[in-house]
């Protein structure tokens, strides 16, 4: 889809994931979700980065936003913000087993890193979240690739995953990544790379 204010976004290696219009935000008329979908945004950061990924993302994004005549906001802000309930009304995506948002074309391998807020209407047509795939995904695989079985379609055992990333046994999930999250099948083609990978599980490690 074709828009100038989408291409704007992706000239700067973000990419648009879901959008709305607003009734109930004061000022706020139009709500556009931009995160990363694939490597482009991560080989950026590689590239820029001086400091953590969410300094470098406020550092690109708020200029763009006030380019664009809108105002950022960023999902590791001190006061949170709904970014899943916006992605729901924003048609990208629904909840998957893993309790992780699985969207109608990137599957599991994006991640939300601000929404660009805008005091007017923007003329993109309204997105459809469409089927959810998980629901005709017959064998499931994202719930039995975990060596620790940490997920059950209910429940995250984070304790477990926690312990195991932490064990020395997890090369496997920590040079490639989750491998429940790389067990699902839809948006393959837009898996992270190794070293995207592996930024984010080391940062989820230091976490646990």
């Amino acid at each position: 889809m074709e828009h100038p204010v989408l291409t704007r976004i992706l000239r700067e290696s973000f990419t648009p994931l879901g959008w709305f219009a607003t009734q109930d935000m004061g000022e706020t008329k139009f709500v556009l979700l931009i995160g990363n979908a694939g490597p482009q945004m991560f080989k950026r950061f590689e590239r820029e980065a001086s400091g953590t990924l969410d300094e470098w993302t406020r550092k690109v994004v708020t200029p763009l936003a006030a380019e664009l005549g809108a105002r950022a906001v960023f999902p590791f802000d001190q006061q949170p913000l709904p970014f899943l309930s916006w992605a729901r009304h924003g048609g990208a995506g629904h909840v998957s087993p893993l309790g992780l948002n699985i969207h109608p074309t990137y599957g599991l391998w994006h991640a939300y890193r601000a929404a660009l807020l805008f005091a007017v209407q923007l003329d993109l047509p309204g997105m459809s979240n469409g089927e959810r795939p998980c629901d005709t995904c017959m064998d499931k695989p994202c719930l039995s690739a975990c060596p620790v079985s940490a997920f059950d379609g209910e429940r995250y055992d984070v304790v477990a995953c926690g312990a195991h990333l932490k064990s020395g046994v997890s090369e496997d999930c920590m040079d490639g990544g989750c491998l429940a999250r790389r067990a699902c099948p839809i948006g393959v083609r837009y898996r992270y790379e190794p070293a995207q990978a592996q930024f984010h599980m080391k940062a989820f490690r230091e976490l646990r």
